[in-house]
């Protein structure tokens, strides 16, 4: 898969450079607006974008520039600046995805794959679990010939389980991978998100840690 990562901070660039590197992309960077707009026509799978940029051509100008060649490349925003103003504009030009400066490159990971996955045409994530069939991609759960209705927050919960099975945490971290960083409210609601999963799949064998939090057995 083909990356073109536009980043004006060249120190952050090439440590995220080598992360997807080790984890088999195909990477491009781009240290300014004006260079990358040269290669908007290059088959990408994604572009990685930094808002503001040095020169004179933003990220907004090269997603609209992408828009314009009906370019089917996913693409993630990335920005220090008013995080709430930035995600609303991104998404209004047809970003995939918005992360907040500063970021981890663990996290940054997560997302491409999440992005490339969903982009890849005709393909699935099918996870088995108990008498549960979880499908990843097109984020359904049938329990036999049953469609189990889950809402996003439910689904982001039930996948971070997934994904970290027999792996403990605290209310604390499942808060940051479900809601986000800028949720600023109680870690109670997790309990809450919880009680209504176990609600709607039983089977789930989900161990409460007293005083710690939970684990997907």
């Amino acid at each position: 898969m083909r990356i073109a990562y536009v980043e004006d901070e060249k120190d952050l660039a090439e440590i995220i450079r080598k992360y997807l590197v080790k984890e088999g992309f195909d990477v491009t960077v781009f240290h300014d607006g004006e260079s990358a707009m040269e290669h908007i026509r290059d088959p990408y799978d994604l572009w990685i974008l930094d808002i503001m940029l040095t020169g004179e051509i933003s990220g907004y100008d090269l997603i609209k520039g992408l828009k314009e060649e009906e370019s089917r490349s996913a693409v993630i925003f990335t920005s220090a600046r008013d995080q709430d103003l930035d995600k609303i504009m991104g998404l209004e030009l047809g970003s995939d995805d918005y992360l907040a400066k500063p970021y981890s490159p663990r996290e940054l990971i997560l997302r491409v794959k999440a992005i490339l996955r969903r982009h890849q045409p005709g393909t699935s994530e099918t996870v088995n679990y108990g008498p549960y069939r979880i499908n990843l991609t097109k984020r359904e759960i049938n329990d036999g010939e049953q469609l189990i209705d889950l809402t996003n927050k439910e689904f982001e919960l039930l996948l971070f389980f997934i994904k970290n099975i027999n792996t403990a945490f605290p209310r604390d971290l499942i808060l940051k991978h479900v809601w986000g960083d800028n949720y600023f409210g109680s870690d109670r609601v997790v309990d809450d998100l919880l009680r209504r999963l176990r609600h709607k799949m039983p089977e789930l064998k989900i161990e409460t840690i007293y005083g710690y939090g939970y684990r997907l057995l």
